[in-house]
């Protein structure tokens, strides 16, 4: 299996969950400002939509959006607990909250504050509603340590695009339970060796 990212992107969810899982794969960088691999080739003719994370299995079929992706990851190895069983009441939470990230923080996140020409009304807009969206994960993290109440998907995908506030100047202070839920799963043995992996902290960062 190939996983096809490029460093603290939202392909980063999908390298924790299959660190998670304990899964053998091999990771392929992608620099998303060229849209070339390291050795030159064209990104565009693996993945034509041009963006990560792409999964790419022994049968050369690739497969790109996080969410899926992070689904499938998880029932690959239910004993892991990514996700909760099928049909339960308890995966509906989890894929709601999936859905959530991936529309109301992912696409609030990108691609309106990434890009400079993006006027600075609609940057205003966002981030008020990125504070809105902030403040009721706050209430939530309130009662519980992970969204789902144990670490799953979920969580890889809400702590990728969260840490992006930080990366935009976004002050999470206000937000103490936040900041609290994103140090404990930075904290997790298989999410720190995939940021080192990702050249996001030093293998030797306290």
């Amino acid at each position: 299996m190939k996983l096809y990212y490029s460093p603290g992107a939202c392909s980063l969810a999908v390298h924790i969950a299959l660190r998670e899982a304990d899964l053998d794969f091999e990771g392929v960088k992608v620099n998303l400002q060229t849209h070339k691999l390291a050795n030159g080739d064209d990104y565009y003719a693996i993945s034509p939509r041009g963006y990560v994370p792409l999964l790419e299995f022994a049968d050369g079929s690739r497969h790109t959006e996080g969410a899926a992706l992070l689904q499938y990851v998880a029932d690959l190895v239910p004993e892991a607990g990514l996700l909760p069983p099928a049909g339960s009441l308890q995966r509906l939470e989890a894929l709601g909250w999936l859905t959530y990230i991936s529309t109301e923080l992912h696409k609030t996140f990108s691609p309106w504050l990434w890009h400079q020409e993006t006027a600075e009304s609609t940057k205003t807009e966002c981030r008020a509603k990125l504070a809105t969206r902030f403040g009721e994960l706050e209430r939530v993290l309130a009662t519980r340590d992970y969204l789902t109440g144990q670490f799953s998907v979920v969580d890889a995908y809400a702590f990728t695009v969260l840490s992006w506030a930080r990366m935009l100047s976004i002050d999470l202070g206000a937000y103490p339970k936040l900041g609290a839920y994103l140090e404990r799963v930075a904290a997790r043995p298989k999410v720190r060796e995939a940021m080192v992996a990702e050249g996001l902290i030093r293998a030797n960062a306290a």
